[in-house]
């Protein structure tokens, strides 16, 4: 019996990724990291900036996310967002970029604690990468 799912992420400007034989998906859901296996419980959650996992087959793929949604039913896996990018072809000068754009947006005076807490976990995981 087969352990795979169909996924499919997709951006603004385009359908970034599209895959049926994935095994294993981790993402950044706001509750906290979320694997998600062939035959979950169908669900639809909020992604908080972080790294998506895609294991299909010896195979591991990493993308870097922003925000989004992710809704899993009938062993599809969607993914909508405004902002990815693959890690393994990251622009370190873009990554550089955003941390600066990040730390300023946190430097901002009106800042409620929710965007202060986006802000501040885009910044984190953006200066792990950068490191890589």
């Amino acid at each position: 019996m087969s352990e795979q799912f169909n996924l499919e992420i997709v951006s603004p400007e385009k359908s970034f990724l599209k895959k049926d034989d994935v095994t294993e998906v981790v993402v950044p859901a706001f509750e906290g990291e979320m694997g998600i296996l062939k035959d979950h419980i169908s669900i639809i959650s909020f992604l908080k900036p972080g790294i998506i996992k895609v294991l299909s087959g010896n195979e591991e793929e990493k993308f870097y996310v922003d925000d989004g949604i992710v809704e899993f039913k009938d062993n599809t896996l969607s993914i909508l967002t405004s902002n990815i990018f693959d890690i393994k072809n990251s622009d370190k000068t873009k990554i550089q970029e955003m941390i600066k754009q990040a730390e300023s947006d946190l430097s901002e005076q009106n800042l409620d604690d929710q965007k202060k807490f986006i802000i501040s976990q885009k910044v984190e995981v953006l200066k792990s990468l950068s490191l890589n």
